[in-house]
């Protein structure tokens, strides 16, 4: 049986130097790499064939850790973040502390504190924010198991946890945009 805590050891190794991990989450498997670190970014966009911002959520352990990362919570955010009961992305104004190359020109970004015992140990062992993006290449289809995952991506991640292999994922997390203005629009719900 796999071990969540050296699955955590061996995914932080990995994140800390520079590297992507494939790893299950409260939605999709995704792939992930240290949201500060621009060159691991940019391995994050080669695999997704991709430079869209749009297409990378942080995850971050907690709200503490949330602060690390948006100068401003908006009071809407913090409501939606303890009534959500499904994965819930929210879009905030003025990031902080990121790799630059993770800010849009709208000067915004997508984070998600998720729902998931493995992703919060990774997170807090890692003591940092996580740059993720559902494990596909943009235009293809979006796996619902680990099986589905086409070897593309299997073969260019540094590490693979070997945990919830079996979990069909049906669920998308919502996006929600809040401005420092507490402007709210549902993107996708």
């Amino acid at each position: 049986m796999p071990n969540i805590h050296l699955e955590t050891k061996n995914a932080v190794e990995a994140l800390k130097a520079g590297e992507l991990i494939l790893f299950p989450t409260d939605s999709y498997w995704s792939i992930g790499c240290d949201a500060n670190n621009n060159a691991a970014v940019e391995k994050l966009f080669t695999l997704k064939k991709s430079n869209s911002q749009r297409n990378i959520t942080c995850f971050v352990a907690d709200d503490r850790m949330l602060y690390r990362y948006v100068k401003q919570i908006p009071y809407a955010a913090q409501s939606i973040i303890e009534v959500a009961d499904t994965p819930t992305t929210i879009i905030y104004d003025a990031p902080q502390n990121i790799a630059s190359n993770l800010i849009p020109k709208d000067k915004t970004i997508a984070i998600r504190i998720p729902d998931d015992e493995f992703c919060y140990q990774l997170l807090r062992r890692f003591n940092g924010a996580i740059a993720t993006s559902i494990a596909h290449a943009d235009g293809e289809t979006i796996p619902k198991s680990f099986k589905e995952i086409v070897p593309a991506i299997l073969k260019d991640v540094a590490y693979v946890v070997n945990l919830q292999k079996e979990k069909i994922c049906t669920t998308s997390a919502s996006i929600i945009q809040i401005s420092n203005s507490s402007i709210v629009k549902v993107l996708r719900k």
